[in-house]
């Protein structure tokens, strides 16, 4: 199964939900899951956030290697679930290739789905933190980890 998260640069949300799920699906040793990321609008190569680094650090996860990517219709195609980090990053994709509407979701919208609740009158959005200081990338990092343990344990039944 190949996970894809997206939000516009790939430096901050994507980058740490990429980070984070990658460390929980190790914790709760799950594999033959491929974890990835882009960006809507990321300049090739740019590092990630160096708040967003310091955040996973402090959660014990090292995204110092990772590099932005723009998104492609190659890696949507080659991807099974396409987590994005706005309702509008999923219109966006969907505007220009609606035939792969069916696997994209953003990331709050999937965990309310798997778990069988309504979708209705969500902010559906996982805040961009760029800009900001250390607190709100940690408060970001956060919402993004608490979104993921929502749904992991169902990934896990998934490739069972």
């Amino acid at each position: 199964m190949n996970i894809l998260f997206v939000c516009t640069g790939n430096t901050c949300r994507s980058s740490m939900a990429e980070g984070i799920l990658k460390f929980l699906l190790k914790e709760n040793n799950i594999e033959n899951i491929n974890v990835s990321s882009a960006g809507i609008s990321a300049f090739e190569g740019q590092q990630a956030n160096q708040n967003a680094i310091k955040v996973l650090i402090d959660k014990g996860i090292d995204i110092k290697n990772h590099r932005a990517r723009q998104l492609t219709e190659e890696i949507i195609k080659d991807s099974d679930l396409i987590l994005t980090m706005t309702d509008s990053h999923k219109k966006i994709i969907t505007n220009v290739l609606p035939e792969y509407s069916d696997k994209i979701y953003p990331l709050k919208e999937y965990a309310l789905i798997v778990n069988n609740e309504s979708t209705e009158d969500v902010n559906l959005d996982i805040e961009d933190p760029y800009g900001m200081d250390y607190n709100i990338y940690k408060q970001c990092a956060e919402d993004i980890e608490f979104q993921i343990s929502r749904f992991i344990n169902k990934i896990k039944d998934t490739i069972e």
